[in-house]
């Protein structure tokens, strides 16, 4: 037997689409204090640089996170894609998620595209507002080209 989801369920729901297309447009327009508040205070961040999950980098907090990325990106030219998301409630103020991804980074020397999935967990804090409590993203494809002149 199939349970419909209820009105409310539907708008968590798209409450926590809406959280990741800010993660994403925030992310490209370098706009750090945004960004830095859809995530949670603890955030706990896993980024696999490369399909094996070899060398994966980990982050410390909201603070830790958001310092590092935000001065790995600095003068590099980005587009981050979210697709075909899952979301799961799993209470009131806890759901769980995973979406398709695709990146393209130009450096000075070198492009990056990559393709994976972002999982994630969500929590709902005393504000009503959804946050990223936990993101560990895979690749499961990089492709590094030499930067054109």
């Amino acid at each position: 037997m199939t349970v419909q989801p209820t009105q409310a369920d539907l708008r968590n729901i798209e409450q926590i689409k809406q959280l990741k297309a800010r993660y994403f447009r925030f992310l490209d327009e370098h706009r750090w204090g945004e960004w830095r508040g859809l995530f949670t205070d603890d955030v706990q961040v896993i980024v696999d640089r490369d399909p094996t999950g070899a060398d994966p980098q980990r982050f410390d907090g909201v603070d830790d996170f958001v310092g590092r990325v935000s001065a790995t990106l600095e003068g590099v030219s980005h587009v981050h894609h979210g697709h075909m998301p899952e979301i799961t409630l799993e209470g009131e103020d806890h759901a769980s998620g995973i979406w398709a991804m695709l990146d393209h980074l130009v450096h000075p020397d070198r492009v990056i595209d990559g393709y994976g999935h972002y999982r994630e967990q969500y929590r709902r804090g005393p504000d009503g507002a959804w946050r990223i409590a936990r993101l560990h993203l895979t690749r499961l494809r990089v492709e590094i080209t030499p930067a054109r002149p």
